[in-house]
């Protein structure tokens, strides 16, 4: 199988301070893992390097067929319209409803067919349970809905990978026991969820790969004895 990522031999860096080294893993398709570590660990510049924001100065990567240690500012935006990011704050824009922070995504990243534009606004809210609130504005929302419309612009493009950082941070118990199940259900789908978060608690119920920053170095649970196994979010959330 092809992986939609593979880290190999890198060394990762914020300006010329060593953050992370020796990185080695790869991601295929339908892949879901869970990315942790304690705050300052490195798994927010690793996502970074991941969607281009820190460039790749040593060893290979690749997310898709994008080179990371060859890629060009100009390429970046391209880079991205194969990558859903979704962010622990929303990032929504509070002065647009639902359906226009969408449009937003959509036109930055070249969609012109305002049918077409409709068609995969419709989709993509019905996938996230939100059909019927894309006139509403963000604050008219709950924290939960919120980072379902976070989801939701995630999936405009068709991704293959999502990179999710701490999407459950600023939620409640039970509403992130929904997002999690929602981004499950995404991986099974078909395309690959990289997820970085703090809270253990919801990772027991739903054990899964796990690749921990841990001392300036990343360690695979798939090449390690900290394994968990996998159990899929039942309704329930059990």
């Amino acid at each position: 199988m092809e992986p939609i990522v593979s880290i190999r031999n890198t060394n990762i860096y914020i300006d010329k301070h060593l953050i992370l080294s020796d990185v080695d893993f790869e991601i295929n398709k339908g892949e879901f893992i869970y990315l942790i570590g304690k705050t300052g660990t490195g798994k927010s510049s690793l996502l970074k390097t991941l969607y281009g924001e820190f460039p790749l100065k040593e060893g290979e990567g690749s997310v898709d067929e994008f080179n990371l240690k060859k890629l060009k500012r100009k390429q970046v935006p391209y880079l991205r319209r194969k990558l859903g990011v979704v962010f622990q704050d929303f990032q929504l824009l509070s002065d647009r409803t639902v359906a226009e922070n969408l449009i937003f995504v959509m036109k930055a990243t070249g969609w012109k067919d305002k049918v077409k534009m409709k068609e995969r606004i419709e989709e993509v809210l019905s996938k996230v349970g939100l059909e019927t609130k894309g006139f509403k504005m963000p604050h008219e929302l709950s924290g939960g809905e919120q980072q379902r419309v976070a989801i939701a612009r995630a999936l405009i493009n068709d991704p293959v990978l999502i990179l999710a950082d701490e999407p459950t941070g600023n939620l409640d118990p039970e509403t992130s026991d929904n997002i999690l199940r929602l981004l499950y259900d995404i991986s099974e789908s078909g395309r690959s969820v990289l997820m970085a978060t703090h809270d253990y608690q919801l990772m027991s119920k739903y054990g899964n790969r796990t690749i921990k920053c841990e001392g300036g170095k990343v360690i695979d649970s798939k090449n390690s004895a900290f394994a968990t196994p996998i159990e899929p979010p039942g309704e329930n959330g059990h």
